[in-house]
């Protein structure tokens, strides 16, 4: 195979024009030409830090429509099944995704359960991680959430870190607002890298003291804005990511869209290149090829050096997208679940209004989540308690609402609180992507409403789903309750429609099912809901609803 271009050589800081010729998948030659095509030929894209199923779809689905826009490979952390379905699951991501081509490099779940105070189906403790990382197929040890547990020593997470080292493979950070001396104990312990940046100040604090800081832009998450000033001084050391990506913003773009972005306010394309193909390969000692003779011959076409559309990516010297095709195949697979719980009844799902201090005192004021759009962080505020018959309800006028956690590995009572910003004005959403336990998470402006959504999820063994008065529609998800069997088109239009009924609802949120499923994710500060109650992350404890 011989392929012609302006060939962009990223580590010298050229482009000149040439011809690569791939010979048993690796480049052979690189010789400079006089007349090529009109086209730019570089290394791809690499997304540093995501969970593929957040992208509701398994590995080989989300590998044909990513290397639609370039992306050759990714730093996949599979905690999200992990949760679900323990090694299993991790066994299931790896051999699904060795169907096709593309290089999905996992890690090994670090927190799973993410904490102690919440139900997962599964625990991977420290022989488990152990095994893993003997595994050639795990390349590092994933998101260290657990952050109080790397400050306070504990054994069980110490132990994980050390076969990260052991076996000579690096270990992924997760500390948001982490800094001054907890954050120097925090490096000290092995951390290497730190995709929860949300300011410029935060991002440029970790990078000083020697971690790589990677730019994340997702669909909930979104930190490009605060941190892309970071590039020109820190790019050697930065990298892009989008952590958590919705099928119909993966149908969108990828990398690709954050390089376009960085080029259109005019940072430097080597640096931006760098960030999005060569750093995620240096760190974490990837299997991709950057464009040189003697790589792998993975790399990518595209039109230009602005908007990045991809004409052509190859892999491994195979060409896996052309002429707006992929050209990976659908991969057949076991579906595997993990889903227990029993329907619920409204009454489930009521809230006396008695103070959890004095049993005869009805509750005044509460304590409420309130939800930031593009944050994966929320806010504590007290509010207005809004009471009928005796029972805690929410207030539409004041956007108030009732939401609830339903533990699905077994059955048990839900977990109730109160949120700020969901928007809804009538109905209920609701989602059995519910990070990281992946419990089924629902908020309604009524208990009938909660209890439908949350029993259409139930019946489905798994999906996101919102009802009205009228009305009810589902996305189901059978793969462990957070992946779809259908193609990134499909499952895309449908997630989609989804997310229209929702916002007709009222929700005027960007992404009101990717926010939702963060509300239980404990470990982000500052107020999250678990199936065992309202949850306060700066303190690491429960904490009451009345206030």
């Amino acid at each position: 195979m011989k392929i012609q271009g302006r060939i962009v050589d990223i580590p010298n800081k050229r482009i000149f024009k040439g011809e690569i010729t791939v010979t048993n998948g690796k480049i052979s030659a690189i010789e400079e030409k006089q007349q090529v095509p009109n086209q730019y030929i570089l290394p791809g894209f690499v997304d540093a830090h995501i969970h593929i199923e957040s992208s509701m779809l398994v590995p080989s689905e989300f590998a044909r429509i990513a290397v639609k826009h370039g992306t050759v490979a990714t730093v996949s952390d599979p905690h999200e099944i992990a949760n679900v379905l323990g090694v299993k699951g991790v066994q299931f991501m790896i051999e699904n995704g060795k169907q096709t081509p593309f290089k999905f490099n996992f890690g090994a779940p670090s927190c799973v359960p993410a904490t102690s105070f919440e139900s997962a189906g599964a625990v991977i403790n420290a022989n488990d991680i152990k095994a893993l990382l003997e595994n050639p197929d795990i390349l590092y040890l994933a998101e260290m959430m657990n952050y109080p547990g790397v400050l306070h020593a504990d054994p069980d997470v110490l132990e994980k870190i050390a076969w990260a080292k052991h076996y000579n493979k690096p270990v992924d950070g997760h500390a948001p607002g982490l800094s001054g001396t907890d954050l120097s104990a925090y490096i000290q312990a092995g951390i290497t890298t730190d995709h929860e940046c949300v300011s410029y100040q935060e991002g440029l604090e970790k990078l000083e003291k020697g971690m790589k800081v990677l730019i994340r832009e997702g669909s909930a998450a979104k930190n490009f804005e605060a941190l892309i000033g970071l590039l020109p001084s820190h790019y050697q050391n930065m990298m892009f990511c989008s952590d958590d990506k919705h099928p119909d913003d993966l149908l969108l773009g990828h990398i690709n869209q954050l390089c376009a972005r960085a080029v259109e306010k005019g940072f430097d394309i080597f640096h931006i290149l760098q960030m999005a193909c060569i750093n995620p390969v240096m760190h974490y000692n990837l299997p991709v090829g950057l464009l040189q003779v003697g790589d792998a011959a993975d790399f990518i076409v595209v039109n230009d050096l602005k908007n990045f559309k991809t004409l052509k990516t190859v892999i491994n010297g195979k060409v896996v997208f052309e002429k707006e095709q992929s050209l990976i195949p659908k991969v057949a697979f076991e579906i595997l679940n993990n889903f227990k719980t029993s329907k619920k009844t409204v009454s489930d799902f009521k809230v006396p209004a008695w103070s959890s201090r004095n049993s005869q005192q009805e509750i005044s004021k509460i304590r409420v989540i309130e939800a930031l759009d593009g944050q994966l962080v929320t806010n504590q505020i007290i509010a207005e308690a809004s009471v009928n018959n005796g029972n805690l309800v929410s207030n539409v006028k004041t956007d108030v609402l009732k939401m609830t956690v339903v533990n699905r590995y077994n059955t048990n009572k839900p977990a109730m609180a109160f949120i700020k910003n969901m928007g809804l004005k009538s109905g209920a959403i609701a989602s059995s992507v519910g990070h990281d336990s992946h419990n089924i998470i629902a908020v309604g402006v009524s208990d009938e409403a909660i209890c439908q959504a949350v029993n259409l999820i139930i019946e489905n063994k798994g999906g996101i789903c919102a009802v009205s008065e009228t009305d009810s529609y589902i996305v189901p998800l059978p793969v462990a309750g957070i992946m779809s069997n259908l193609d990134a088109q499909t499952i895309g239009d449908a997630y989609s429609k989804l997310n229209s009924m929702a916002k007709q609802l009222g929700s005027t949120l960007q992404a009101p099912y990717m926010t939702l499923s963060f509300m239980a994710l404990l470990v982000i500060p500052n107020l999250k809901l678990s199936d065992k109650g309202l949850f306060n992350g700066q303190t690491f404890k429960f904490t009451t609803i009345d206030a």
